[in-house]
């Protein structure tokens, strides 16, 4: 995997984003973009944290481009937190940068793939309420930690893949299925797993890859 840190111009200042490419194939032939979104900014959430690096390797693996920017206000990302409002902003503000990237046209023209861990799977979900209100497809969803404490997570396709640790004492299990019942959404609980799915990340990726290969 090769990455690349770079700085983009978004409604707030700059964004810092971590661009990951393929391996192998690269980024002229990769299959789509996949954007990840870290968890809280105030509570020390990161494009570094070890489940958003997770998300970003398994998405390479399987042939995208990730990218992992850095919520307002944290490393370089001028700003401040704005409660998942901004965030959404800066979020399609970088898609439509990834889409004039040189090398990235054809990844950037397929549909995109949205993953979020905790707070960043709130922001996805306006992320993707968005797209679809412009008439912008998205490939896939996937949510880890689903933060249902931190706001309104918009509902969620049906095939979005939603996973949670049965022991998360941050979002509780049981807030989580009462979001999912009455959009009939399946929840994949990890056994034995917390919030920030110590020793347990392997698991995360082996449910992702299985959802894709299926």
């Amino acid at each position: 995997m090769r990455s690349e840190r770079i700085l983009v111009d978004g409604p707030a200042g700059a964004i810092e984003v971590m661009f990951d490419y393929p391996a192998l194939a690269g980024e002229a032939s990769a299959r789509g973009l996949a954007l990840i979104a870290h968890p809280h900014p105030l509570y020390g959430g990161s494009l570094d944290n070890k489940v958003a690096q997770t998300l970003a390797k398994t998405f390479v693996e399987l042939g995208y481009v990730a990218l992992r920017p850095n919520f307002r206000g944290v490393g370089a990302s001028v700003g401040a937190h704005d409660e998942g409002n901004g965030e959404t902003d800066d979020l399609l503000a970088l898609l439509q940068f990834a889409r004039g990237k040189p090398g990235l046209e054809a990844a950037a023209a397929a549909p995109v793939v949205l993953a979020g861990f905790s707070f960043g799977s709130l922001v996805q979900s306006r992320v993707a309420r968005r797209l679809a209100a412009e008439g912008r497809a998205v490939e896939r969803m996937v949510f880890v930690g689903t933060a249902i404490s931190r706001g309104r997570v918009e509902d969620v396709p049906a095939d979005t893949v939603v996973i949670h640790g049965e022991l998360d004492d941050t979002v509780p299990l049981d807030a989580v299925l009462r979001w999912a019942e009455p959009q009939e959404l399946p929840v994949v609980v990890v056994p034995g797993a917390d919030h920030f799915f110590h020793r347990r990340l392997h698991v995360i990726k082996g449910i992702i890859m299985r959802a894709w290969r299926a």
